[in-house]
Formats: C-alpha cells, sequence, structure tokens
C-alpha cells in the first residue's frame, strides 16, 4: 500500500506546500521519498520510513541523531566560510511536539530532513582527490564531535564491531552447524581462528583505558559521504549508527571498502588487493582533521584498524554462510562464502602491505 505522503509530510513543520512525492535512493532498509514543494522560493525534503525491525528502539536513536546534529550545527556556524545548511543533516520537527519523528496510523515511525541539492555521491573511489575529501570529511566529522556534552550515545545496533562478541557467535554457529557447511569450509574457519588474538587489539586498548571511546559513524562506506559539483566533501550521511566506538571502526572500514581494487563479492580473488594510494591520500585527508583530537596511541594503531574492520567483515560473511544464509541476501548459493573469500584475500593483501601502511601515517605525522 502506498503511504499517504501528503497527510504525513503536513505533520511536520516544512516551509512551502506539498506538490509530489517520489521515491529517492536504494533504500535498502528505510523507505525514503523526495517531497518536492511547490514554491520554488522553498526547500525540497526527504522523508523517511524508518525500519524498526533493524532498529527496535527509534526514539533513541532520534534522540542520537537529534544530539549529533545540534552539535554539529553548532560547531560549524562558528567556522567562517561554513554553510550549516549544506554541512549537516537537518531534522525537521513534528508540528504538534517539537519531536524529530511520528507515528502515523499503523504505528510506523516517520522522520524528516531537508534535502541538500546540487550534491553528488559514489560508488567508487577513483582518484586521490576523492580519497583525501572522502578522509578529511570522516576525520572532521570525529574532530567537531570530540567534545559532544551529556551522557554517552545510545548503542542503536549493540556490539555492532564488537570483533569479541561476533567471535562468541561464529563459534557458536560453527558448533550447531545448522546447514551442513563446516566440513567445507575449514580452511576459512583457519584463517580466522589463526587471528583471533591479534584481532581483540582494539577492545583490549580500550580495557585498559589507553584508547577512549569516542562518537563513530560505523558505516563509513564511500556512497554515505555526499560531495558538491567540485567534488569537495560536504557531509557524512546517514547516521542512524552513530553511537559510542572507537575511532578505528570509522578509519578502518572506510579503508576496507574505498581501497578495495575489486566488488565485495568479486568472482576473481586474484583481482582483489588494497590500493596503497588511495590508503594513503584518505589517511592524509583523515589526519588533516583529528591529528590533534587523537591520542598517539589511537594513531599508532591506525593502520591495524583496516584489518580489524576487513576481519570482521569476512567473520560476519563466513558465519552467515555456516548459519545457512539468515542475513544477509544473496544472489546464489554460495554468495556469503565468496564475500569471506574476498575479504580474507583483502585482508592477506593488508597485511604483506602493512609496513607501508605503518611508514604512511608515521610520515604525516611526523
Amino acid at each position: 500500500m502506498v503511504p499517504d505522503l501528503r497527510k504525513i509530510f503536513n505533520r511536520f513543520r516544512a516551509e512551502g506546500s506539498f506538490l509530489e512525492g517520489k521515491a529517492f535512493g536504494p533504500g535498502h532498509i528505510h523507505d525514503t521519498y523526495r517531497i518536492v514543494t511547490a514554491e520554488k522560493e522553498c526547500d525540497d525534503y526527504l522523508l523517511q520510513r524508518l525500519n524498526s525491525n533493524v532498529f527496535r528502539d527509534i526514539p533513541s536513536l532520534q534522540e542520537n541523531m537529534e544530539r549529533v546534529t545540534a552539535h554539529l550545527r553548532m560547531k560549524l556556524a562558528a567556522i567562517e566560510g561554513s554553510n550549516v545548511k549544506r554541512e549537516c543533516l537537518t531534522l525537521v520537527p513534528d508540528r504538534e511536539t517539537g519531536k524529530s519523528f511520528i507515528t502515523d496510523d499503523e504505528g510506523r515511525y516517520w522522520r524528516m530532513f531537508l534535502f541538500i541539492p546540487d550534491h553528488r555521491s559514489y560508488e567508487r573511489v577513483d582518484s586521490r582527490h576523492k580519497a583525501f575529501e572522502g578522509g578529511r570529511i570522516i576525520g572532521k566529522f570525529q574532530a567537531l564531535l570530540a567534545d559532544l556534552p551529556g551522557k554517552p550515545l545510545h548503542e542503536t545496533i549493540p556490539d555492532f564491531h564488537n570483533i569479541a562478541r561476533r567471535l562468541d557467535t561464529f563459534h557458536s554457529v560453527i558448533e550447531k552447524d545448522p546447514a551442513g557447511r563446516v566440513a567445507s569450509v575449514r580452511d576459512e574457519i583457519e584463517e580466522i581462528n589463526s587471528r583471533e588474538n591479534e584481532m581483540k587489539t582494539i577492545l583490549r586498548l580500550g580495557a585498559e583505558g589507553r584508547i577512549p571511546l569516542r562518537i563513530t559513524h560505523n558505516d563509513t562506506k564511500f556512497n554515505n559521504i555526499l560531495f558538491d559539483c567540485n567534488d569537495r566533501a560536504l557531509l557524512l550521511i546517514d547516521l542512524d549508527t552513530v553511537m559510542p566506538g572507537y575511532v578505528h571502526y570509522d578509519f578502518g572500514d572506510a579503508i576496507r571498502t574505498a581501497t578495495n581494487r575489486a566488488e565485495e563479492d568479486a568472482a576473481d580473488l586474484y583481482s582483489v588487493s588494497m590500493d596503497i594510494e588511495i590508503y594513503k591520500a584518505y589517511a592524509e585527508g583523515f589526519l588533516s582533521e583529528t591529528r590533534n583530537t587523537l591520542n598517539a596511541t589511537e594513531i599508532e594503531h591506525l593502520p591495524f584498524a583496516p584489518k580489524l574492520l576487513t576481519y570482521i567483515m569476512a567473520t560476519r560473511f563466513l558465519t552467515d554462510y555456516i548459519d545457512g544464509d539468515h542475513y544477509y541476501k544473496i544472489k546464489y548459493p554460495l554468495h556469503n562464502l565468496q564475500r569471506a573469500r574476498v575479504q580474507l584475500t583483502l585482508l592477506r593483501d593488508m597485511e604483506a602491505q602493512y609496513s607501508n601502511m605503518v611508514q604512511i601515517i608515521n610520515n604525516i605525522v611526523k
């Protein structure tokens, strides 16, 4: 059933009147619609029906987003030359309560943002310039939120990047072997097991108090960055997973996704490798914003972060394959296994280039 977009739109404190609404973007989790207003001088809007199956506590998610966007707007307003309206998401409040979300007659949650015109986004990183800008805008996000006051943010997806918990699930699924697949993936299981202790390094550093919990985005793939028409990064979007975490989660996942020369499910494993020049440019951009915010231990372990996040994704894909493919959508029977193999191949290439990765960071922060 098509929702009554006009009715939903009119419940928010929008300027301008509803002209039309149409589906916008790929919509992997939420249903998103672009609302065009009748008045040329008024903004357009993005209206989203939220997926409460993925995010079980929408009020807490929205509280996080309200706090984060309010702080970003305040910090950006103090920076000469900033365009706050284009460099930060703007939540539109409900007309009656002033909250950043409403529920419709069926109990479904909705929220609305100002639409940011004249933007572009990219699936692939094909230049050092784009890599630098991607690193810079994610670093800026980290730096601006480093002094967010008040209580910790809510965990919208608990233990999302907690490798200890992911490994507990991995071993439990292997023991149960519900789809009878363990015998066919012994080599991949051994690759995961052989690195298990090393991959808990960040958790240990956090437990020892050597690195702080920060506010992290936790989904820093490249298409979550909006660029202007001159390919200058404007902002980081998709803030649903913003919550407490270690800075290495954001840096690591960005490098994992941005530097892989192949697709995440590439059929030819020989095509999988990390582009060290993209890594270098991204790191330069990231540290241009964060080098005065991060402590020495955080910076020292930035090269390790891409290995960790690649390992996490290999573990998740392999876990889902052994479990019978219940979490990730698949296009063919061995899809999750191939995804795991791609991540393991990328991890091995990162390990082979690790000394260069370390040297690049050291050179940047000299």
